[in-house]
Protein backbone atom coordinates (compact mmCIF):
# COMPACT_ATOMS: atom_id res chain seq x y z
CA UNK A 1 0.00 0.00 0.00
CA UNK A 2 2.82 2.16 1.04
CA UNK A 3 4.44 2.14 -2.61
CA UNK A 4 1.16 2.25 -4.28
CA UNK A 5 0.38 5.65 -2.67
CA UNK A 6 3.99 6.77 -3.07
CA UNK A 7 4.01 5.96 -6.48
CA UNK A 8 0.41 8.52 -6.83
CA UNK A 9 2.60 11.19 -4.45
CA UNK A 10 3.69 14.39 -7.50
CA UNK A 11 6.42 16.55 -6.16
CA UNK A 12 6.46 19.19 -8.62
CA UNK A 13 9.24 21.68 -8.10
CA UNK A 14 7.48 25.33 -7.70
CA UNK A 15 10.23 27.84 -8.03
CA UNK A 16 7.98 30.91 -7.98
CA UNK A 17 10.47 33.64 -6.58
CA UNK A 18 10.28 37.20 -5.91
CA UNK A 19 13.43 37.60 -3.46
CA UNK A 20 16.10 35.69 -2.09
CA UNK A 21 18.82 36.79 0.11
CA UNK A 22 21.33 34.93 2.33
CA UNK A 23 21.31 36.82 5.50
CA UNK A 24 23.32 35.12 7.70
CA UNK A 25 21.94 37.00 10.81
CA UNK A 26 18.67 35.75 10.11
CA UNK A 27 19.89 31.88 9.08
CA UNK A 28 19.72 29.83 12.44
CA UNK A 29 16.04 29.29 13.23
CA UNK A 30 16.11 29.00 17.81
CA UNK A 31 13.43 27.35 19.16
CA UNK A 32 11.47 29.75 21.82
CA UNK A 33 10.06 27.67 24.24
CA UNK A 34 11.67 25.40 25.99
CA UNK A 35 9.95 22.83 29.05
CA UNK A 36 11.32 20.95 32.42
CA UNK A 37 9.89 17.52 32.58
CA UNK A 38 9.39 15.53 35.45
CA UNK A 39 8.19 16.31 38.82
CA UNK A 40 7.06 19.88 38.57
CA UNK A 41 7.38 19.64 34.73
CA UNK A 42 5.19 18.14 32.25
CA UNK A 43 2.24 17.59 34.58
CA UNK A 44 2.32 21.26 35.56
CA UNK A 45 2.67 22.79 32.05
CA UNK A 46 5.76 24.56 30.79
CA UNK A 47 8.23 26.11 32.64
CA UNK A 48 7.91 29.03 30.17
CA UNK A 49 5.41 32.48 30.23
CA UNK A 50 6.82 32.96 26.20
CA UNK A 51 4.28 33.99 24.35
CA UNK A 52 4.64 31.48 21.84
CA UNK A 53 4.58 28.38 24.34
CA UNK A 54 0.61 28.15 23.92
CA UNK A 55 -1.96 26.11 22.16
CA UNK A 56 -4.08 28.54 21.52
CA UNK A 57 -4.59 29.13 17.54
CA UNK A 58 -3.87 32.72 16.26
CA UNK A 59 -3.26 34.03 12.95
CA UNK A 60 0.36 34.53 12.84
CA UNK A 61 3.35 32.92 10.92
CA UNK A 62 3.06 28.88 11.43
CA UNK A 63 4.59 25.84 10.12
CA UNK A 64 1.24 24.30 9.00
CA UNK A 65 -1.28 25.55 6.96
CA UNK A 66 -4.85 23.94 6.98
CA UNK A 67 -7.12 24.68 4.41
CA UNK A 68 -10.39 22.75 6.00
CA UNK A 69 -12.30 22.99 2.82
CA UNK A 70 -12.08 23.04 -0.39
CA UNK A 71 -14.72 22.96 -3.82
CA UNK A 72 -13.77 22.84 -6.93
CA UNK A 73 -16.93 22.29 -10.53
CA UNK A 74 -14.70 20.59 -12.27
CA UNK A 75 -16.81 21.16 -15.75
CA UNK A 76 -17.52 24.79 -16.14
CA UNK A 77 -15.59 26.19 -13.75
CA UNK A 78 -18.41 28.00 -11.81
CA UNK A 79 -17.02 27.56 -8.23
CA UNK A 80 -13.25 26.96 -7.46
CA UNK A 81 -11.18 27.64 -4.49
CA UNK A 82 -7.68 29.52 -4.92
CA UNK A 83 -5.11 29.76 -1.66
CA UNK A 84 -1.87 31.44 -1.27
CA UNK A 85 1.26 30.90 0.37
CA UNK A 86 3.70 33.12 1.66
CA UNK A 87 6.79 32.86 2.71
CA UNK A 88 7.44 35.60 5.32
CA UNK A 89 11.34 34.88 6.30
CA UNK A 90 14.55 35.81 4.14
CA UNK A 91 15.25 32.31 3.65
CA UNK A 92 14.02 30.10 1.07
CA UNK A 93 12.07 27.13 2.38
CA UNK A 94 9.72 23.94 0.87
CA UNK A 95 6.43 24.59 1.57
CA UNK A 96 4.79 20.78 1.13
CA UNK A 97 1.50 20.31 -0.08
CA UNK A 98 -0.93 17.49 0.33
CA UNK A 99 -4.64 17.36 -1.25
CA UNK A 100 -7.17 15.11 0.67
CA UNK A 101 -10.40 13.67 0.01
CA UNK A 102 -13.58 14.71 2.19
CA UNK A 103 -12.90 11.04 3.91
CA UNK A 104 -9.16 11.71 4.87
CA UNK A 105 -7.51 10.03 2.12
CA UNK A 106 -4.09 11.79 0.38
CA UNK A 107 -4.54 11.63 -3.15
CA UNK A 108 -1.90 14.17 -4.33
CA UNK A 109 1.22 15.96 -3.14
CA UNK A 110 3.93 18.24 -4.68
CA UNK A 111 6.26 20.97 -3.40
CA UNK A 112 6.42 24.73 -3.63
CA UNK A 113 10.09 26.12 -3.43
CA UNK A 114 9.68 29.14 -1.74
CA UNK A 115 12.77 32.21 -1.93
CA UNK A 116 12.83 34.72 0.78
CA UNK A 117 9.67 36.50 0.78
CA UNK A 118 8.22 34.66 -1.61
CA UNK A 119 4.78 34.34 -2.68
CA UNK A 120 2.60 31.65 -4.55
CA UNK A 121 -1.04 31.42 -5.39
CA UNK A 122 -2.58 28.27 -6.46
CA UNK A 123 -6.12 27.55 -8.45
CA UNK A 124 -7.36 24.38 -7.81
CA UNK A 125 -9.16 24.22 -11.09
CA UNK A 126 -5.32 24.19 -12.54
CA UNK A 127 -4.67 21.44 -10.81
CA UNK A 128 -7.75 19.49 -10.72
CA UNK A 129 -8.59 20.03 -14.70
CA UNK A 130 -5.67 20.92 -16.24
CA UNK A 131 -2.66 19.42 -14.02
CA UNK A 132 -1.00 22.61 -13.56
CA UNK A 133 0.33 23.57 -10.34
CA UNK A 134 0.79 27.14 -11.27
CA UNK A 135 1.09 28.30 -14.71
CA UNK A 136 3.58 30.77 -16.24
CA UNK A 137 6.18 31.22 -18.46
CA UNK A 138 9.68 29.87 -16.68
CA UNK A 139 11.28 26.61 -17.70
CA UNK A 140 9.01 23.59 -17.40
CA UNK A 141 5.93 25.51 -16.74
CA UNK A 142 6.61 26.50 -12.93
CA UNK A 143 5.74 30.09 -12.79
CA UNK A 144 9.76 30.95 -12.36
CA UNK A 145 9.75 34.83 -11.55
CA UNK A 146 13.18 36.53 -11.30
CA UNK A 147 13.51 40.03 -9.51
CA UNK A 148 16.94 41.55 -9.83
CA UNK A 149 16.53 44.00 -8.03
CA UNK A 150 19.76 44.49 -5.91
CA UNK A 151 19.87 44.20 -2.00
CA UNK A 152 23.15 46.44 -1.67
CA UNK A 153 24.06 46.95 2.30
CA UNK A 154 20.70 44.72 3.13
CA UNK A 155 23.25 41.55 2.22
CA UNK A 156 26.88 43.29 3.40
CA UNK A 157 27.46 44.00 -0.47
CA UNK A 158 27.25 46.84 -3.09
CA UNK A 159 25.45 45.74 -6.48
CA UNK A 160 24.51 42.03 -5.25
CA UNK A 161 21.35 40.58 -6.65
CA UNK A 162 18.67 38.47 -5.49
CA UNK A 163 18.69 34.72 -6.25
CA UNK A 164 15.40 32.75 -6.93
CA UNK A 165 17.12 29.69 -7.47
CA UNK A 166 19.30 29.90 -4.06
CA UNK A 167 19.06 26.61 -2.97
CA UNK A 168 21.68 27.09 0.66
CA UNK A 169 20.20 29.94 2.47
CA UNK A 170 18.07 27.66 4.84
CA UNK A 171 20.45 25.96 7.19
CA UNK A 172 17.75 23.22 7.89
CA UNK A 173 17.54 21.78 4.87
CA UNK A 174 18.44 18.59 3.84
CA UNK A 175 21.93 18.22 2.27
CA UNK A 176 20.06 16.54 -1.29
CA UNK A 177 17.54 19.88 -1.30
CA UNK A 178 19.10 21.42 -4.81
CA UNK A 179 18.93 17.93 -6.26
CA UNK A 180 15.30 17.34 -5.43
CA UNK A 181 14.55 20.43 -5.93
CA UNK A 182 16.29 21.50 -9.23
CA UNK A 183 14.44 20.01 -11.63
CA UNK A 184 10.89 18.82 -11.26
CA UNK A 185 8.52 20.26 -13.68
CA UNK A 186 5.21 21.74 -13.12
CA UNK A 187 3.11 19.62 -15.09
CA UNK A 188 0.91 16.89 -13.13
CA UNK A 189 0.90 13.48 -15.09
CA UNK A 190 -2.50 13.73 -16.76
CA UNK A 191 -3.25 10.01 -15.79
CA UNK A 192 -2.63 10.76 -12.12
CA UNK A 193 -4.53 14.02 -12.54
CA UNK A 194 -7.29 11.94 -13.84
CA UNK A 195 -7.58 10.08 -10.61
CA UNK A 196 -7.19 12.87 -7.92
CA UNK A 197 -9.92 14.46 -10.01
CA UNK A 198 -12.41 11.26 -10.08
CA UNK A 199 -11.44 10.52 -6.48
CA UNK A 200 -12.29 14.10 -5.26
CA UNK A 201 -15.92 14.08 -7.42
CA UNK A 202 -17.00 10.60 -6.85
CA UNK A 203 -15.06 9.42 -4.05
CA UNK A 204 -13.70 6.42 -6.48
CA UNK A 205 -11.84 5.62 -9.51
CA UNK A 206 -8.29 6.55 -8.03
CA UNK A 207 -6.01 4.21 -9.94
CA UNK A 208 -4.27 4.51 -12.77
CA UNK A 209 -0.64 2.92 -14.37
CA UNK A 210 1.16 1.60 -11.20
CA UNK A 211 -0.63 3.42 -7.90
CA UNK A 212 -3.81 3.85 -6.56
CA UNK A 213 -6.89 2.13 -5.50
CA UNK A 214 -9.23 -0.57 -7.10
CA UNK A 215 -11.78 1.82 -8.68
CA UNK A 216 -14.64 0.43 -6.57
CA UNK A 217 -13.00 1.68 -3.42
CA UNK A 218 -14.99 4.29 -1.63
CA UNK A 219 -12.28 6.70 -0.60
CA UNK A 220 -14.17 10.00 -0.44
CA UNK A 221 -18.11 10.96 -1.11
CA UNK A 222 -20.12 10.13 -3.79
CA UNK A 223 -21.37 13.04 -6.50
CA UNK A 224 -24.66 12.86 -5.11
CA UNK A 225 -23.70 14.52 -1.94
CA UNK A 226 -21.70 17.30 -3.73
CA UNK A 227 -23.28 20.42 -4.93
CA UNK A 228 -23.17 18.74 -8.86
CA UNK A 229 -22.08 15.80 -10.23
CA UNK A 230 -18.70 17.28 -11.20
CA UNK A 231 -17.97 19.10 -7.78
CA UNK A 232 -14.52 17.75 -6.09
CA UNK A 233 -14.29 18.44 -2.37
CA UNK A 234 -11.73 18.19 0.04
CA UNK A 235 -9.32 19.58 2.26
CA UNK A 236 -5.28 20.47 1.65
CA UNK A 237 -2.64 20.85 4.29
CA UNK A 238 0.95 22.50 3.97
CA UNK A 239 3.85 22.24 6.03
CA UNK A 240 6.95 23.68 5.97
CA UNK A 241 9.40 20.48 4.68
CA UNK A 242 13.70 19.97 4.74
CA UNK A 243 13.09 19.41 0.52
CA UNK A 244 11.32 18.35 -2.34
CA UNK A 245 9.79 14.93 -1.20
CA UNK A 246 7.33 12.72 -2.36
CA UNK A 247 6.10 11.84 1.93
CA UNK A 248 2.74 11.91 2.72
CA UNK A 249 1.68 13.17 6.30
CA UNK A 250 -0.44 9.47 6.68
CA UNK A 251 3.27 8.58 6.52
CA UNK A 252 5.33 8.11 10.12
CA UNK A 253 8.44 8.94 7.83
CA UNK A 254 7.63 11.71 6.86
CA UNK A 255 7.94 12.83 10.57
CA UNK A 256 11.53 11.16 10.95
CA UNK A 257 12.86 11.41 7.72
CA UNK A 258 15.82 13.96 7.36
CA UNK A 259 13.84 14.72 4.14
CA UNK A 260 10.37 15.07 5.82
CA UNK A 261 8.43 17.98 7.88
CA UNK A 262 10.39 21.00 9.55
CA UNK A 263 9.75 23.28 12.63
CA UNK A 264 10.03 26.79 11.49
CA UNK A 265 7.03 29.12 12.32
CA UNK A 266 7.20 31.04 8.58
CA UNK A 267 4.40 30.28 6.76
CA UNK A 268 1.13 32.53 6.44
CA UNK A 269 -1.77 32.14 3.81
CA UNK A 270 -5.36 33.09 2.98
CA UNK A 271 -8.02 31.25 0.55
CA UNK A 272 -10.80 32.45 -1.34
CA UNK A 273 -13.60 30.29 -3.24
CA UNK A 274 -15.30 32.03 -5.91
CA UNK A 275 -18.79 30.99 -6.80
CA UNK A 276 -19.98 32.39 -10.30
CA UNK A 277 -22.78 29.84 -10.73
CA UNK A 278 -26.56 31.03 -11.38
CA UNK A 279 -28.83 32.15 -8.36
CA UNK A 280 -25.50 31.86 -6.30
CA UNK A 281 -22.50 34.29 -7.69
CA UNK A 282 -20.53 34.32 -4.44
CA UNK A 283 -17.20 35.07 -3.06
CA UNK A 284 -15.35 34.52 0.42
CA UNK A 285 -12.02 34.11 1.92
CA UNK A 286 -10.35 34.32 5.16
CA UNK A 287 -6.86 33.28 6.23
CA UNK A 288 -5.74 29.86 6.42
CA UNK A 289 -5.53 28.19 9.86
CA UNK A 290 -2.02 28.69 11.07
CA UNK A 291 -1.02 26.06 13.28
CA UNK A 292 2.52 26.29 14.95
CA UNK A 293 5.56 24.03 15.81
CA UNK A 294 6.21 24.40 19.28
CA UNK A 295 9.31 24.64 20.12
CA UNK A 296 10.39 25.77 17.12
CA UNK A 297 13.63 25.54 14.77
CA UNK A 298 15.86 22.68 14.25
CA UNK A 299 16.62 20.31 11.22
CA UNK A 300 14.23 17.73 9.99
CA UNK A 301 13.78 14.49 12.91
CA UNK A 302 15.25 16.36 15.43
CA UNK A 303 14.39 16.11 19.35
CA UNK A 304 15.21 18.85 21.10
CA UNK A 305 15.38 18.10 24.85
CA UNK A 306 11.64 17.43 25.69
CA UNK A 307 10.29 17.61 22.34
CA UNK A 308 7.36 19.60 23.00
CA UNK A 309 4.78 19.88 25.71
CA UNK A 310 1.40 19.35 24.04
CA UNK A 311 -0.47 16.51 25.03
CA UNK A 312 -0.97 15.48 21.66
CA UNK A 313 -0.24 17.45 17.88
CA UNK A 314 -2.38 17.93 15.22
CA UNK A 315 -0.87 15.56 13.61
CA UNK A 316 -0.24 12.69 16.52
CA UNK A 317 -2.97 10.04 14.44
CA UNK A 318 -0.24 9.80 12.29
CA UNK A 319 2.59 9.13 14.62
CA UNK A 320 3.93 7.13 17.32
CA UNK A 321 1.99 8.34 19.84
CA UNK A 322 0.35 6.38 22.09
CA UNK A 323 3.02 4.56 24.09
CA UNK A 324 4.69 6.69 27.39
CA UNK A 325 3.35 9.97 27.51
CA UNK A 326 5.75 12.67 26.55
CA UNK A 327 8.52 9.74 25.34
CA UNK A 328 10.83 11.19 22.97
CA UNK A 329 9.29 10.18 19.65
CA UNK A 330 5.76 11.26 20.77
CA UNK A 331 4.42 14.30 19.36
CA UNK A 332 6.97 14.86 17.22
CA UNK A 333 5.63 17.18 14.39
CA UNK A 334 5.02 19.61 17.19
CA UNK A 335 1.85 21.26 15.53
CA UNK A 336 -0.17 22.60 18.06
CA UNK A 337 -3.64 20.40 18.30
CA UNK A 338 -6.91 22.13 17.13
CA UNK A 339 -9.80 22.68 19.53
CA UNK A 340 -13.27 20.62 19.71
CA UNK A 341 -15.87 23.48 20.97
CA UNK A 342 -16.83 26.22 18.98
CA UNK A 343 -19.58 29.21 19.34
CA UNK A 344 -20.92 29.90 15.45
CA UNK A 345 -23.18 32.85 14.33
CA UNK A 346 -25.82 31.92 11.88
CA UNK A 347 -28.53 34.16 10.26
CA UNK A 348 -31.28 32.34 7.68
CA UNK A 349 -33.44 34.29 6.20
CA UNK A 350 -34.80 37.74 7.15
CA UNK A 351 -34.78 41.00 5.13
CA UNK A 352 -31.67 40.36 3.51
CA UNK A 353 -32.27 36.64 2.90
CA UNK A 354 -28.90 35.53 4.48
CA UNK A 355 -28.06 31.93 4.10
CA UNK A 356 -25.27 30.28 6.59
CA UNK A 357 -23.12 27.83 6.14
CA UNK A 358 -20.80 25.95 8.64
CA UNK A 359 -18.04 24.61 6.92
CA UNK A 360 -16.37 21.85 9.26
CA UNK A 361 -13.13 20.17 9.40
CA UNK A 362 -13.08 17.29 12.20
CA UNK A 363 -10.06 14.66 13.19
CA UNK A 364 -10.70 11.43 11.29
CA UNK A 365 -10.52 8.11 12.80
CA UNK A 366 -8.02 6.42 10.89
CA UNK A 367 -4.33 6.28 11.17
CA UNK A 368 -0.86 6.19 9.30
CA UNK A 369 -0.58 4.17 6.11
CA UNK A 370 2.21 1.99 7.65
CA UNK A 371 1.11 0.03 10.92
CA UNK A 372 2.24 1.13 14.49
CA UNK A 373 2.09 -1.48 16.93
CA UNK A 374 1.14 0.94 19.62
CA UNK A 375 -1.23 3.17 17.59
CA UNK A 376 -4.97 3.24 18.31
CA UNK A 377 -5.96 4.25 15.68
CA UNK A 378 -6.26 1.78 12.46
CA UNK A 379 -3.71 1.81 9.21
CA UNK A 380 -5.21 3.80 6.62
CA UNK A 381 -6.36 1.39 3.69
CA UNK A 382 -8.24 2.14 0.31
CA UNK A 383 -10.92 -0.15 1.96
CA UNK A 384 -11.24 1.88 5.49
CA UNK A 385 -11.52 5.47 4.44
CA UNK A 386 -15.34 5.38 4.94
CA UNK A 387 -14.56 5.33 8.93
CA UNK A 388 -13.94 9.19 8.04
CA UNK A 389 -17.14 9.53 6.25
CA UNK A 390 -19.53 9.64 9.38
CA UNK A 391 -17.89 10.99 12.23
CA UNK A 392 -19.65 11.15 15.57
CA UNK A 393 -20.65 14.41 17.26
CA UNK A 394 -20.93 15.07 20.94
CA UNK A 395 -23.82 17.51 20.86
CA UNK A 396 -25.04 20.78 18.72
CA UNK A 397 -27.79 23.13 20.42
CA UNK A 398 -28.94 26.13 18.55
CA UNK A 399 -29.81 29.24 20.82
CA UNK A 400 -31.33 32.50 19.05
CA UNK A 401 -31.48 36.36 19.63
CA UNK A 402 -33.63 35.93 22.78
CA UNK A 403 -31.68 33.45 24.58
CA UNK A 404 -34.39 30.43 23.65
CA UNK A 405 -32.35 27.17 22.98
CA UNK A 406 -33.18 24.08 20.47
CA UNK A 407 -31.14 20.51 20.73
CA UNK A 408 -30.62 17.44 19.27
CA UNK A 409 -32.03 14.47 21.50
CA UNK A 410 -30.18 13.02 23.87
CA UNK A 411 -27.85 10.59 22.55
CA UNK A 412 -27.08 12.96 19.45
CA UNK A 413 -29.85 12.41 16.82
CA UNK A 414 -33.02 14.68 16.26
CA UNK A 415 -35.40 11.38 16.63
CA UNK A 416 -35.77 10.08 20.06
CA UNK A 417 -35.50 7.14 20.74
CA UNK A 418 -32.41 7.51 18.30
CA UNK A 419 -32.05 4.07 15.95
CA UNK A 420 -29.74 1.60 16.37
CA UNK A 421 -25.94 3.38 15.35
CA UNK A 422 -27.98 6.21 14.11
CA UNK A 423 -26.25 9.61 15.43
CA UNK A 424 -25.35 12.49 14.30
CA UNK A 425 -22.05 12.76 12.16
CA UNK A 426 -20.08 14.53 9.78
CA UNK A 427 -17.43 13.66 7.55
CA UNK A 428 -13.81 14.89 7.58
CA UNK A 429 -14.52 17.65 5.98
CA UNK A 430 -18.14 19.27 5.00
CA UNK A 431 -20.40 22.01 3.61
CA UNK A 432 -23.15 22.18 5.52
CA UNK A 433 -26.31 24.83 5.43
CA UNK A 434 -27.60 25.36 8.94
CA UNK A 435 -31.31 25.16 7.97
CA UNK A 436 -30.23 21.40 7.30
CA UNK A 437 -32.30 20.03 10.06
CA UNK A 438 -30.58 16.33 9.80
CA UNK A 439 -27.67 17.84 11.24
CA UNK A 440 -28.37 21.02 13.09
CA UNK A 441 -31.58 21.61 15.52
CA UNK A 442 -34.29 23.06 13.93
CA UNK A 443 -35.17 26.61 13.74
CA UNK A 444 -38.76 26.43 15.58
CA UNK A 445 -38.34 29.52 17.77
CA UNK A 446 -42.00 30.84 18.60
CA UNK A 447 -39.48 34.19 19.13
CA UNK A 448 -39.15 34.39 15.08
CA UNK A 449 -35.99 35.26 15.26
CA UNK A 450 -33.88 34.37 12.07
CA UNK A 451 -30.30 34.53 13.64
CA UNK A 452 -28.64 33.75 16.60
CA UNK A 453 -25.52 31.18 17.24
CA UNK A 454 -24.58 26.90 17.87
CA UNK A 455 -22.93 25.86 20.36
CA UNK A 456 -21.22 22.84 18.42
CA UNK A 457 -19.63 20.29 21.24
CA UNK A 458 -17.83 18.23 17.71
CA UNK A 459 -15.44 16.32 20.50
CA UNK A 460 -16.33 12.54 18.28
CA UNK A 461 -15.61 10.81 21.78
CA UNK A 462 -18.59 12.10 23.92
CA UNK A 463 -21.04 10.03 22.16
CA UNK A 464 -21.85 6.41 22.80
CA UNK A 465 -20.86 3.99 20.11
CA UNK A 466 -18.67 7.10 19.00
CA UNK A 467 -16.53 5.25 15.83
CA UNK A 468 -13.67 7.34 17.56
CA UNK A 469 -10.73 4.63 19.09
CA UNK A 470 -12.27 3.99 22.38
CA UNK A 471 -8.61 3.76 24.09
CA UNK A 472 -8.01 7.58 22.55
CA UNK A 473 -11.29 8.76 24.47
CA UNK A 474 -11.87 6.47 27.62
CA UNK A 475 -8.57 7.37 29.54
CA UNK A 476 -5.21 6.37 27.81
CA UNK A 477 -4.01 10.02 27.86
CA UNK A 478 -5.01 11.17 30.85
CA UNK A 479 -2.60 11.24 32.64
CA UNK A 480 -0.95 13.89 29.49
CA UNK A 481 -2.59 16.67 31.66
CA UNK A 482 -4.13 17.31 35.05
CA UNK A 483 -7.09 19.25 34.21
CA UNK A 484 -8.64 16.53 31.94
CA UNK A 485 -11.60 14.31 33.24
CA UNK A 486 -11.46 10.57 32.77
CA UNK A 487 -12.79 10.06 29.36
CA UNK A 488 -8.97 11.41 27.85
CA UNK A 489 -8.24 13.70 25.36
CA UNK A 490 -11.06 15.23 22.72
CA UNK A 491 -10.52 15.04 18.64
CA UNK A 492 -9.58 17.82 17.00
CA UNK A 493 -11.92 20.49 14.71
CA UNK A 494 -12.17 23.79 12.58
CA UNK A 495 -15.28 25.58 12.00
CA UNK A 496 -15.44 28.64 9.18
CA UNK A 497 -18.85 30.34 8.88
CA UNK A 498 -20.33 31.29 5.26
CA UNK A 499 -22.68 33.73 5.05
CA UNK A 500 -23.56 34.79 1.33
CA UNK A 501 -26.93 36.28 0.10
CA UNK A 502 -29.65 33.53 -1.97
CA UNK A 503 -32.68 34.48 -4.33
CA UNK A 504 -32.97 37.95 -4.86
CA UNK A 505 -29.51 39.26 -2.51
CA UNK A 506 -27.42 36.47 -4.57
CA UNK A 507 -24.05 37.97 -5.16
CA UNK A 508 -24.76 41.49 -3.01
CA UNK A 509 -23.23 39.34 0.43
CA UNK A 510 -20.44 37.22 1.19
CA UNK A 511 -18.13 36.85 4.24
CA UNK A 512 -16.28 34.15 5.65
CA UNK A 513 -14.85 33.89 9.26
CA UNK A 514 -13.28 31.40 11.47
CA UNK A 515 -16.13 30.18 14.40
CA UNK A 516 -14.79 31.03 18.21
CA UNK A 517 -13.40 28.50 19.93
CA UNK A 518 -14.33 28.22 23.39
CA UNK A 519 -11.23 25.95 24.43
CA UNK A 520 -8.02 25.13 22.68
CA UNK A 521 -6.73 22.41 21.56
CA UNK A 522 -5.16 21.41 25.23
CA UNK A 523 -8.45 21.58 26.88
CA UNK A 524 -10.14 18.62 28.06
CA UNK A 525 -13.10 17.37 26.14
CA UNK A 526 -16.68 18.33 27.01
CA UNK A 527 -19.55 16.07 28.48
CA UNK A 528 -23.06 16.47 26.64
CA UNK A 529 -24.87 19.41 28.37
CA UNK A 530 -27.84 19.18 30.99
CA UNK A 531 -29.71 20.94 27.76
CA UNK A 532 -29.00 17.77 26.21
CA UNK A 533 -29.72 15.46 29.12
CA UNK A 534 -26.10 15.24 29.96
CA UNK A 535 -24.22 16.92 33.42
CA UNK A 536 -21.51 19.03 31.21
CA UNK A 537 -22.07 22.99 30.62
CA UNK A 538 -22.31 25.07 27.77
CA UNK A 539 -19.45 28.10 28.16
CA UNK A 540 -15.95 28.89 28.01
CA UNK A 541 -13.72 25.94 29.21
CA UNK A 542 -10.38 27.71 30.42
CA UNK A 543 -8.61 26.47 32.65
CA UNK A 544 -9.33 29.42 35.41
CA UNK A 545 -12.57 30.34 36.31
CA UNK A 546 -14.05 33.12 35.24
CA UNK A 547 -17.36 34.74 37.79
CA UNK A 548 -19.19 37.74 37.50
CA UNK A 549 -18.74 40.09 40.56
CA UNK A 550 -20.88 38.87 43.36
CA UNK A 551 -21.74 35.41 42.41
CA UNK A 552 -20.58 32.50 43.37
CA UNK A 553 -19.73 29.62 40.29
CA UNK A 554 -19.82 26.16 41.47
CA UNK A 555 -18.95 23.16 39.53
CA UNK A 556 -21.93 20.47 38.42
CA UNK A 557 -21.85 17.08 39.49
CA UNK A 558 -19.77 15.26 36.77
CA UNK A 559 -18.71 18.40 34.90
CA UNK A 560 -15.33 19.33 33.97
CA UNK A 561 -13.53 21.17 36.55
CA UNK A 562 -12.92 24.07 34.70
CA UNK A 563 -16.68 25.24 34.93
CA UNK A 564 -16.72 29.03 33.73
CA UNK A 565 -19.29 31.43 33.95
CA UNK A 566 -22.41 28.90 34.95
CA UNK A 567 -25.80 30.05 33.93
CA UNK A 568 -28.75 31.04 36.27
CA UNK A 569 -30.41 28.81 33.97
CA UNK A 570 -28.79 25.55 34.48
CA UNK A 571 -28.61 25.70 38.57
CA UNK A 572 -24.80 26.58 38.48
CA UNK A 573 -25.15 29.75 40.39
CA UNK A 574 -25.60 30.74 44.05
CA UNK A 575 -26.02 34.26 43.98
Amino acid sequence: MKKLIALAAVAILMVAGSASAQWSRHAVAQPNATFTFGVGGAAEGPTTTNNDDTCDIANAPAATLLLPYFEVETASRATTTFFTIINTSAVPQVAHVTLWTDWSYPVLDFNIFLTGYDVQPIDLYDILVNGTIAPGTGSGGTGVTNDNTTDGALNGGSGSTYNPYNMTGNPNFAATVSTDCASLPGQVRGDIITAVRNALVTGTGYNGTGFGCAATNQIGSPAANHTTPTTAVGYATVDVAATCNQFLPSDPAYYSSASGILYDNVLTGDYEIINKAAGSNYAGGNPLVHIRAIPEGGPAASLPPGTTNFPYTFYSRYINVQGTPFAATNNRDRRQPLPSVFAARYIQGGALALNTNYRIWREGVTGPTAALANSVFPTLTCTNASSNSAIAITEIDRFDEHENVQTLAPGGCNTSPCPTGLKVALPETSSTSVSNNTIFPPNTFTSGDVGGWMYLNLNAGGVTGSTYPATVSGGVNTTLHTAWPAAGRASQNWVIVALSGSGSTAGQYGVDFDATWLGNGCSGPIPTSMFNGGTGFIGPVGGTPICPTGVTCTAVAGAAPYVTNASPLSGNVTP
